[in-house]
């Protein structure tokens, strides 16, 4: 009997062993259920970052809108396709559900995460201006979205504010983190790819940050504009390459530079240069050509035209450098940060120094980033072509077109400052189904889901067509 009473009671053990072993394999080591609000921050941050800096024709052709590259084999993207590959809801799912969502997430998460009601209120301030940044790109792609009920999981069919309301508030919320940032404490560290947790770095490109968002609205509200552009500036905006905001891929994946795994490590020859920035370097003798594009078959510098298709081999490619694996990406620069200068001054904005000084400031340190000398930058400004004062047009062409040079490899920006500037003047693609895209059509799935909200949101911005010009886009 002692020995049944033993085995029973061994038997009894081991199933209650076993019973605690199996619950334990129902905890995955690899996929937590919580993450620290660090790993939502950085997550965020990178894929904000992939989005504008992809080439791949499922999420960002605006490399092609803006006739930097050509397609050459399937040009549909390149002739303004976006329904075929569901682009527009590419963009919309990124932004909103994988970069807006993890954001919150950071900020929701940071009390708890964080003891030091410091630096809780510094990553906070900063995961609320990334927000405003991804906020921006939604707004000037779409229009009217979703926003006070957006992030809300409680709100299944949300409701689509106006556009020019969502700004102003996203002015007012840049505002409030600015102040609140601590100079003299710490954020997020190592987490931010970005700064590297520097407090000072965040202040200095929220204010450029709201300069951009201040020139962006100029033509539709100049009063509002020079009070936002003349405000950033007094508090003290990019003076320098050394302020750039830029995300450093690594040499080996998983993080490598998105054009990397669009082009190389898949093999692809999809891209060639466009004929439109071509020629126009080529006829300004502009000196970053060579830190662009590749030299063509025939030793010199060609592109495609726009939409039509070209042989791989025939015409100049990307450079070799920007398609490295640990090639950066860049949110905001130095030079774009000069041509909003430039302009201010021009609009007559108390910004200091002279649309020249800061056209010329703008084009140099441009030349620098990519490479290039201080000597290549005097001599290409001495040119009469190139020249604030003898250059052909007026401020907005003579902008628009070097910002445009200079923003390349920033496709989804110099498509907004196209819309802006109405410069260069570009022509549709060869087989074009419609005029250059002035905005993104909404998602097929908010159609099809949310449709009641889609066509009040349709109706109120004039059509939900390509053609579309948004509140800020004037002729």
């Amino acid at each position: 009997m002692k020995k049944i009473f033993v085995i029973i009671v061994s038997f009894l053990m081991l199933t209650a062993g076993c019973r605690k072993n199996i619950t334990d394999l129902n905890v995955d080591p690899k996929n937590p259920s919580t993450a620290p609000s660090r790993a939502f921050f950085t997550n965020a941050q990178h894929t904000l970052m992939n989005t504008l800096a992809s080439s791949n024709v499922n999420l960002n052709i605006f490399r092609l809108i803006v006739q930097y590259w050509q397609e050459t084999t399937y040009t549909d993207e390149a002739n303004y396709d976006l329904g075929t590959r569901s682009i527009n809801d590419a963009v919309w799912n990124a932004l909103y559900r994988d970069v807006l969502r993890d954001f919150q997430e950071a900020k929701n998460l940071i009390p708890t995460d964080v003891a030091d009601a410091t630096v809780q209120k510094n990553q906070i301030a900063i995961s609320d201006i990334m927000q405003v940044v991804t906020w921006y790109y939604l707004i000037t792609t779409y229009g009217n979205i979703p926003y006070s009920d957006a992030l809300d999981i409680t709100k299944t069919f949300p409701k689509y504010d106006d556009a020019k309301t969502i700004y102003n508030d996203l002015l007012t919320r840049l505002d409030a983190d600015i102040a609140s940032l601590n100079t003299s404490s710490g954020s997020f560290g190592t987490a931010d790819v970005i700064y590297a947790g520097n407090v000072a770095a965040w202040k200095k490109f929220a204010n450029s940050f709201k300069l951009k968002m201040g020139m962006t609205i100029a033509d539709d509200d100049e009063v509002k504009a020079k009070t936002v552009v003349e405000a950033a500036v007094a508090a003290g905006v990019f003076t320098s390459n050394s302020d750039n905001a830029v995300f450093q891929y690594l040499s080996t994946p998983p993080n490598t530079n998105p054009i990397w795994v669009d082009l190389v490590q898949s093999g692809r020859k999809d891209f060639i240069a466009s004929e439109a920035i071509i020629d126009e370097m080529k006829s300004l003798n502009d000196p970053r050509i060579d830190d662009y594009f590749t030299k063509d078959a025939a030793g010199g510098y060609s592109g495609a035209e726009a939409g039509a298709g070209g042989n791989y081999a025939t015409f100049s490619k990307p450079h070799d450098a920007i398609l490295a694996p640990d090639f950066p990406a860049s949110l905001l620069d130095y030079s774009e940060v000069e041509f909003y200068l430039a302009e201010a001054r021009e609009r007559g904005y108390s910004v200091g120094g002279t649309a020249q000084q800061h056209y010329n400031n703008a084009i140099t340190a441009s030349i620098i980033d990519w490479g290039g000398t201080t000597a290549e930058a005097t001599s290409y400004l001495g040119q009469p072509s190139v020249n604030y004062a003898t250059a052909a047009g007026t401020y907005k062409q003579k902008i628009g077109i070097q910002k445009w040079i200079a923003l390349y490899n920033r496709g989804w920006e110099a498509w907004i400052d196209w819309r802006r500037l109405d410069y260069p003047q570009l022509v549709p693609g060869a087989l074009a189904l419609s005029d250059i895209p002035l905005r993104y059509p909404y998602p097929v799935n908010e159609q099809n889901v949310n449709g009641a909200n889609y066509e009040a949101a349709a109706a109120a911005i004039g059509g939900d067509l390509v053609e579309t010009r948004l509140w800020w886009d004037k002729f």
